[in-house]
């Protein structure tokens, strides 16, 4: 009996409900805050919430360059479905991160193509060095980081064959 959940499972219970809500979220900052750079203090001085666009990646490198990124965004969902169609995550954290990070690209990669930016809105002040304050990020910013995580995290927890083992 197989215990991983399926790709497609993961795909209605882990992709679909983040992107909607990447989704929602990012319409009501856009219908609350008229234009770039307004803002709203939630936790003065360290969490605000706010309209920002980004045309770049991840702290704004590569800003302007919104015509790479989508062409970036459908490279990669092409990627992940072949990778997917092999099972080449056969791991449950490998298999979530795929859900989270598939959620993520489109959720950014929907933006891109409806308004040629990225909607952030969600703003922290670390008050901290080189992170203050932190870039402004979205739901989807925030799946791709945790996909990212969960990638890292089952590196370290999937055992390898010794590979004089794989060789006998």
């Amino acid at each position: 009996m197989k215990t991983t959940p399926s790709y497609r499972g993961l795909l209605l219970a882990v992709t679909l409900p983040l992107y909607v809500i990447d989704q929602l979220t990012k319409w009501a900052i856009l219908a609350k805050f008229p234009y770039e750079g307004a803002f709203e203090p939630v936790i003065p001085g360290f969490f605000d919430l706010g309209r920002w666009h980004n045309t770049g990646a991840a702290f704004s490198i590569m800003s302007d360059s919104n015509f790479f990124f989508v062409g970036l965004c459908v490279t990669a969902l092409a990627v992940l479905a072949y990778l997917a169609r092999r099972d080449k995550f056969p791991e449950r954290g490998t298999r979530v991160g795929w859900a989270l990070l598939i959620a993520g690209i489109l959720g950014n990669f929907t933006d891109r193509l409806q308004h040629g930016y990225v909607v952030d809105f969600l703003s922290f002040d670390l008050h901290v060095p080189l992170a203050s304050p932190w870039p402004a990020f979205n739901v989807a910013d925030a799946c791709i980081c945790a996909a990212a995580g969960l990638f890292i995290l089952e590196s370290f927890r999937t055992q390898k064959e010794p590979q004089a083992a794989a060789e006998s």
